[in-house]
């Protein structure tokens, strides 16, 4: 499925597997096992990436419909469902 410009996907459950893989239910009823290794850098990602307890802690924001973190990280639904694909 591709997303035109004016449809946005969101978030609606995330699960937690092993590593920083997680497993993501998105709002179209689609699912993905996601690696999220590879896109935990910067300074808000580091703490994540450093301490997997932290990353843990994942949760869907429901505002943004996003996954997020209690230190303030989150990872925009758009760029989580095109991982996938």
């Amino acid at each position: 499925m591709t997303l035109s410009k004016y449809e946005f996907m969101g978030v609606r459950a995330v699960k937690v597997l092993t590593g920083f893989a997680v497993h993501v239910v998105f709002t179209d009823g689609s699912e993905r096992e996601l690696d999220l290794t590879r896109h935990l850098w910067g300074p808000v990602f580091e703490p994540l990436r450093n301490d997997p307890q932290l990353f843990a802690q994942v949760f869907v924001d429901p505002i943004g419909q996003t996954l997020a973190w209690p230190n303030g990280a989150d990872i925009a639904p758009e760029t989580l469902y095109l991982l996938g694909n």
